[in-house]
């Protein structure tokens, strides 16, 4: 019997790959997402069509068969929207859901605030809420690296104190832990939640800076290169994620039989409930990534140094070992793999022949 699974954000950079991943792997799915403009929805309509959806049938609240895979159907729907959120729950028999609908961004978070908490918090604890009525088996959801804030201890680890972050994104994501809890206690709902890592990779988001870095190298215009270049990210290439995912979404988070509250755990709990890292675990240096894309591209960057930006951090990297512990997730994309893929699918995409 095949799983019946809801993807929030499925038209989204995540949700896609995870989406097309699931529906290869034998599940059924149901994808919902509300499109909203945040970044060029082209690139959302033209996943979508990548997933055999007929575009010019996408109306509010209608669902719509694949005509690429039978077992995937998309709703235009808005996570803040709970009446019609909670009719998809009532007229499907989800065993799994997986929620990746969120309002990205760290510098768009400094500037619409309150696009983060409608989303990010009502919305999340709207699908979150409607798990728990409809008794689903596992609830797993996009946390974000973001949450370590001012933490400067090497790497992250999910058994260290996130209480300090420095921007609404990072805060709203927390809170998405701390709501997940609460429920995992309360009603016993297994919840997992996982804490990206700079993802990049095919398909991937504009706002991102190894987006917006290959359209203006291209272009022959200068790219803004923050803290003047010393910088380093937990780069994690989009099929690494996926394969975390899928890893994690059928194997429901457990009770941690050894939880003690006087040394309290933040990963996981006497309820069923767990955090797990998913990144690369090797930071890479900001300008490597730009060096990278210079060869991928053939051409070099015109930079333009800045100072560090409010609400960024200098560095991130991901300790996954209880990932690799617990599922043998092993991240084996190198950047330069990664970069050329993307590179390759960019110049497809947008009909550059060069």
């Amino acid at each position: 019997m095949h799983k019946k699974i809801l993807v929030t954000g499925a038209c989204g950079f995540i949700g896609f790959h995870l989406v097309k991943k699931l529906l290869k792997t034998g599940f059924i799915v149901v994808g919902i997402d509300n499109i909203n403009d945040y970044y060029d929805v082209n690139l959302k309509y033209g996943r979508l069509h990548d997933l055999g959806i007929n575009l010019n049938g996408i109306e509010y609240n209608k669902s719509i068969q694949s005509d690429a895979f039978e077992n995937f159907q998309f709703i235009k729907l808005d996570i803040f929207d709970n009446p019609n959120l909670e009719n998809v729950f009532s007229e499907n028999n989800f065993e799994r859901v997986i929620n990746l609908a969120a309002q990205p961004g760290v510098r768009y978070s400094l500037i619409n605030p309150r696009a983060y908490v409608e989303t990010n918090v009502l919305g999340f604890f709207n699908v979150l809420d409607n798990c728990k009525k409809f008794n689903i088996e596992h609830f797993v959801f996009a946390s974000s690296s973001s949450v370590y804030g001012l933490n400067e201890k090497m790497p992250y680890s999910i058994h260290d104190n996130v209480d300090h972050p420095v921007n609404i994104y990072a805060a709203t994501k927390k809170s998405n832990e701390l709501i997940a809890h609460s429920y995992s206690h309360l009603y016993n709902l297994p919840t997992t939640g996982l804490r990206f890592f700079t993802v990049y990779g095919p398909w991937g988001r504009p706002d991102m800076a190894y987006f917006l870095f290959t359209k203006s190298i291209l272009d022959g215009k200068p790219i803004k290169v923050f803290n003047n270049g010393i910088m380093e990210r937990d780069f994690t290439y989009i099929d690494n994620i996926v394969k975390g995912i899928v890893m994690v979404l059928d194997r429901p988070a457990k009770a941690n039989e050894h939880w003690s509250g006087k040394v309290p755990d933040p990963a996981s709990s006497v309820a069923p409930y767990k955090l797990y890292n998913i990144g690369n675990n090797k930071p890479i240096k900001l300008m490597k990534l730009i060096n990278q894309l210079e060869i991928s591209l053939d051409k070099k960057a015109i930079i333009d140094f800045q100072p560090m930006q409010p609400g960024d951090i200098y560095k991130t990297w991901a300790d996954v070992k209880e990932l690799i512990d617990d599922f043998g997730y092993q991240p084996n994309t190198s950047i330069e793999k990664g970069i050329s893929e993307f590179v390759d699918w960019y110049k497809k995409f947008y009909k550059i022949s060069n």
